[in-house]
């Protein structure tokens, strides 16, 4: 496990480590705000930045708009993932889940308000929480990473309600299925399993390494990134990106990008998935030092917004940033340098429009303990 350690560093040498410690930044997990106006991101030294995204993309926006509004220490270890309620940020690292209020996020000092673990095997196991899922409808939160089991915790009472076992290996992503109470996960071990969240057990498999129209072994078999849309499921990572038929387990659509996917997502007709190992998506300085080289968020799309330019490339090139594929059979080369503008939301389906301001909604009872 990474973990952020302290380190002393000998006197007049403060900036030389400084830069160093930028140099070897990583972004792992983003939320937009539920005002749509601000933007999280966390690192792997344990860090939270906010940006203001009203000022970051105002017309008249300075190198200064692109800097972080705040910069707090949330977790000892990376901060592997984030999501964001009406009011909170929820925010996990290794072995436990954090919340932090919207509103007092932009002030300095933010304090947690909770913080809570769950019920692992041993009291020596620490894995990392790679995936946060909200569940609306039971007010419910869904965890996933290192012990290969899904935990629910429901945001009301905050106790962990039900545990999901079948994965045999990290788990990487999660995405809750439309108009149905179940859930997709994905990871190391291959699979993506279907989860009945009213019986708690599992309902469907599929392999996708063992299609041979999907796997590729020298890529290995790891699931990084899924979404769904009622019936239909689009996942990638080691296997190459592919649409499926849900109800036949059926392969079809397998999209022409040979870099493994680290995220993806519907947005109305189009998939868009962001490639690993690649350029990053959008450039935002994490530290407040105009110095400082600007952070990677290659790793992690949170919000398919104007930050994000998606770019539909030719077959077989592979530019940087995310792509736009249309859901179709047999999908056709896309001309090259083809921008196009997304709006979304906060990764919950929810546009960022008319919405209310940060930390000005009710959701738990939870938010009120310290």
């Amino acid at each position: 496990m990474e973990r952020a350690v302290p380190l002393a560093v000998p006197l007049g040498q403060t900036e030389v480590f400084q830069a160093l410690q930028r140099l070897h930044m990583t972004i792992f997990s983003q939320s937009v705000s539920p005002c749509g106006k601000f933007l999280a991101a966390g690192n792997n030294y344990g860090q939270i930045a906010i940006f203001s995204l009203s000022a970051a993309l105002s017309s008249e926006a300075k190198e200064e708009s692109k800097k972080p509004v705040v910069t707090f220490q949330a977790h000892d270890g990376p901060v592997y993932s984030m999501v964001s309620t009406d009011r909170h940020l929820l925010s996990a690292g290794d072995g436990e889940v954090k919340a932090w209020l919207w509103a007092e996020m932009l002030k300095k000092g933010c304090k947690e308000l909770w913080h809570r673990q769950p019920p692992y095997r041993t009291s020596l196991e620490v894995p990392e929480i790679n995936a946060l899922l909200l569940v609306p409808k039971e007010n419910s939160l869904i965890l996933a990473g290192g012990d290969c089991q899904l935990h629910t915790m429901d945001l009301e009472t905050g106790t962990f309600t039900r545990v999901l076992r079948g994965h045999t290996d990290y788990i990487h992503c999660l995405a809750l299925r439309e108009r149905s109470p179940e859930v997709l996960s994905g990871g190391e071990d291959g699979a993506v399993r279907l989860w009945d969240l009213r019986t708690a057990k599992e309902v469907q498999t599929i392999e996708v390494y063992k299609h041979e129209e999907c796997s590729r072994p020298h890529n290995g078999r790891w699931i990084g990134c899924l979404a769904t849309d009622s019936d239909w499921m689009v996942c990638g990572g080691g296997p190459a990106l592919t649409l499926w038929h849900l109800r036949s387990s059926t392969p079809t659509t397998v999209f022409p990008i040979r870099a493994p996917q680290k995220h993806v997502t519907f947005y109305q007709d189009l998939v868009s998935p962001s490639l690993s190992l690649l350029p990053p998506q959008l450039t935002l300085p994490f530290s407040r030092d105009p110095r400082a080289p600007s952070l990677s968020s290659a790793d992690s799309v949170g919000w398919p917004g104007p930050l994000c330019q998606p770019v539909a490339a030719e077959r077989g090139a592979e530019g940087p940033g995310a792509w736009l594929l249309p859901r179709a059979a047999q999908p056709q080369p896309q001309p090259a340098a083809r921008r196009a503008r997304v709006q979304g939301g906060s990764g919950r389906g929810h546009g960022v429009a008319g919405r209310q301001g940060c930390g000005q909604a009710s959701h738990a009872p939870l938010s009120s303990r310290s």
